[in-house]
């Protein structure tokens, strides 16, 4: 998997083999970061469930002033760690931080609309988690000066159920891709 854009595009990161591990494909992220411009100077962002890092790694490529990529996993943690180990010969500007933690205990000791941008995409098959992940972070975001909040879901799962999840937000941008959608949260302050 590679990075596709900002001070580490063309990097490649090494991903793992492990049970619920779905790394977002280079065409997803491309969308994204389309969607929020290829600049994020001065975003605090999120990086939920982290398993490659490639959003969170996306994120810190684009000039993110801080960000925060959580695992739970212990191997993909190690990973993280070795992944930004390899990227640190080219430095980015901002701050990036590694974090070994349950991303909804994480978010639930935030403050609210503490971070700018949050990336949730979860193993599919942990609903639970996706849905506590949505709720905190509409309160945990404020994207008033851009960013908002990303999330991944199965196919088989409708864009009306996730809305639902986030009721002060509006879904701004979304996309279907094979076996995945997502949607691009943004909260009307932006």
């Amino acid at each position: 998997m590679r990075i596709i854009g900002g001070v580490w595009r063309s990097r490649l990161l090494s991903v793992l083999d492990l049970p619920g591990l779905r790394p977002t494909t280079d065409r997803i992220r491309e969308t994204l970061f389309n969607w929020l411009g290829q600049d994020l100077t001065g975003l605090c962002c999120l990086d939920l469930f982290a398993g490659t890092g490639a959003l969170g790694f996306e994120a810190a490529s684009r000039h993110a002033q801080i960000v925060t990529l959580i695992e739970k996993d212990k191997k993909a943690h190690a990973n993280l760690l070795v992944n930004f180990s390899a990227l640190q010969s080219s430095p980015v500007p901002g701050v990036v931080h590694i974090l070994h933690k349950d991303s909804i205990e994480f978010l639930k000791q935030q403050a609210d609309q503490s971070s700018n941008l949050i990336f949730i995409d979860p193993p599919f098959q942990e609903e639970f988690l996706f849905e506590e992940a949505v709720r905190q972070a509409g309160r945990i975001c404020d994207d008033s000066t851009g960013g908002g909040i990303y999330v991944e879901f199965p196919a088989n799962r409708s864009r009306e159920q996730v809305e639902a999840l986030l009721p002060e937000w509006h879904c701004g941008k979304y996309l279907e891709a094979g076996q995945v959608k997502a949607c691009l949260f943004r909260s009307g302050r932006s």
